[in-house]
C-alpha cells in the first residue's frame, strides 16, 4: 500500500499523470475517478458556468489521512494518487482525480470508491456555484 500523493492543487489536473504515479510491474489493475464541473445542479434552478472551489489550510492533510486510511484497510496493496483542485473551474474541467492500483481489480474499484466518497464527505472544500445569469450559490455550507 502506497499513496503516490495526495494533493489540494489549483493547477489543471491530468488523469495520466495520476495513472503514471500509480502504475507499476507488480500491477494489473488500473482504476479511475474523473470528476468534472459540469452544466447544472439538480437542486438549483438555473445553467451552472463555473465552479468556485475554496479550501481549509488542513485539506490537503485531510486528504492524505484518507488516502492512508483507506489504503491501509485494504486486503492487498493499493497505489493511490488522488487530487481535488481549488480555483475557479469551467463546465468540463476536472476538479477531483483519483487513481488507484493493485494486482486485483476488485480492491482497486473498492480503494478509488472509498476515497472519493470519503473525500466528498470529508475533505473540507467548499464550492460556489456561479449561474450564467450571474447570480451563485454556495453548495454544502449550512
Amino acid at each position: 500500500m502506497t499513496v503516490a500523493f495526495a494533493r489540494i492543487s489549483d493547477a489543471p489536473l491530468s488523469v495520466d499523470a495520476h495513472i503514471a504515479a500509480v502504475t507499476g510491474p507488480t500491477h494489473g489493475a488500473v482504476t479511475t475517478f474523473l470528476g468534472q464541473v459540469r452544466d447544472h445542479d439538480p437542486s438549483v434552478e438555473g445553467e451552472v458556468t463555473h465552479l468556485d472551489y475554496s479550501a481549509h489550510p488542513d485539506a490537503q492533510a485531510i486528504l492524505a489521512r484518507i488516502v492512508r486510511e483507506v489504503t491501509g484497510a485494504s486486503a492487498f496493496p493499493v497505489s493511490v494518487a488522488a487530487t481535488h483542485r481549488i480555483g475557479l473551474l469551467a463546465v468540463g474541467d476536472a476538479a477531483i482525480v483519483v487513481a488507484a492500483a493493485g494486482s486485483h481489480r476488485a480492491e482497486t474499484f473498492e480503494v478509488c470508491r472509498e476515497v472519493v466518497e470519503r473525500v466528498k464527505a470529508e475533505v473540507p472544500i467548499w464550492k460556489r456555484e456561479i449561474l450564467r445569469d450571474g447570480t451563485h450559490t454556495w453548495v454544502g455550507i449550512s
